[in-house]
């Protein structure tokens, strides 16, 4: 699993992201004006079908970056 992949389907996930505007340190949180519970759910549902690793809604929050987050599904593997 490569960093640059991740993040590439992370911005596929939601509606309207720019892959260009992400980068490891994005802190999706506050730096994607569309990050909304959607988005959480989006995101969800392709770490679930891209990595088969299923993380709670609360894993997702408890991280800040990109990164952050690639780093727990990695880890999850």
């Amino acid at each position: 699993m490569e960093l640059n992949e991740f993040i590439k389907n992370f911005a596929d996930a939601i509606d309207g992201v720019d892959l260009a505007s992400l980068s490891p340190n994005t802190n999706y949180k506050n730096d994607i004006e569309e990050w909304d519970s959607l988005a959480v759910m989006t995101v969800l549902a392709m770490i679930d079908s891209e990595y088969k690793i299923v993380i709670s809604g609360e894993d997702v929050e408890n991280c800040n970056t990109i990164s952050e987050l690639f780093e727990l599904v990695k880890n999850r593997q």
